[in-house]
């Protein structure tokens, strides 16, 4: 299952608009992908190679562009989606974490829908192997765990490579 990709987020029942207006976002960049329904309501998932460069560019497009997004509403860089179990999440950070410098910090993020998995055990589980100073409020980088049902999408970034097209 070890893939990377896109978690989509849309208000709940928009789902079906979302998925095409999120193929059409990712075709504008040049990236020709089939979303998927995910079984959540509100959430979209699809399978592409170099997920944060395309949050770059979809956060370039939500500045120019914000009239395109009228069903999607978060674009959420997934670097590795494993199975959603405790020890392959962990592994899935392991091979991440070289991206966190030495005298940089992190926070650990746990979004978790349709799991009996508590965010406790997944945080305590990963902070366990991340040898790095934790800084709650400002951190260099987000240990992100997306648990969605049976799959879990895991990336290490930089708090500003979540894309958020919801008009403020």
């Amino acid at each position: 299952m070890d893939m990377s990709g896109l978690l989509i987020t849309t208000a709940r029942g928009e789902e079906f608009p979302g998925k095409f207006e999120a193929e059409e976002i990712l075709a504008s960049i040049g990236v020709e992908a089939r979303v998927e329904e995910t079984g959540i309501k509100g959430l979209l998932v699809v399978e592409i190679e170099k997920p944060i460069e395309a949050v770059r560019q979809v956060s370039q497009l939500v500045q120019e562009k914000p009239e395109l997004f009228l069903h999607t509403k978060r674009y959420i860089p997934l670097e590795r989606v494993v199975k959603t179990d405790i020890e392959d999440i962990k592994n899935a950070v392991e091979v991440l974490l070289p991206k966190i410098g030495e005298k940089e910090t992190f926070r650990i993020t746990v979004e978790k829908r349709h799991t009996t998995l508590h965010s406790r055990d997944v945080i305590e589980s990963i902070a366990k192997i991340v040898d790095r100073k934790v800084d709650l409020k400002n951190p260099d980088w987000i240990v992100l765990i997306e648990i969605f049902g049976g799959r879990t999408g895991v990336s290490v970034i930089r708090p500003n490579e979540i894309v958020s097209a919801v008009k403020s």
